[in-house]
């Protein structure tokens, strides 16, 4: 356990992914994956325009959301799995 997640993001619940969210500073914008119910394994399916447009986010928020964190989760989720 990681913050008191499962260290795999595809093993989060959507609290897990929430909390995620709120733990980097991003309060409001954490509500629309509870709202969206997204969980790890949607997280980790999620493209950029998923991140934009499906959440109805602010724009800027939205990029840091998917450039600093969506992405470098599925990155680093692909390359633990690919071992």
């Amino acid at each position: 356990m990681e913050n008191g997640r499962p260290p795999d993001p595809a093993d989060w619940a959507v609290t897990d992914v929430v909390n995620y969210f709120r733990t980097a500073g991003f309060e409001e914008q954490a509500c629309a994956f509870q709202e969206q119910e997204i969980d790890g394994k949607s997280l980790l399916l999620m493209t950029r325009n998923d991140v934009l447009t499906g959440l109805q986010l602010k724009l800027g928020p939205a990029l840091k959301i998917y450039e600093y964190h969506v992405k470098p989760l599925q990155t680093k989720h692909l390359k633990n799995n690919s071992s």
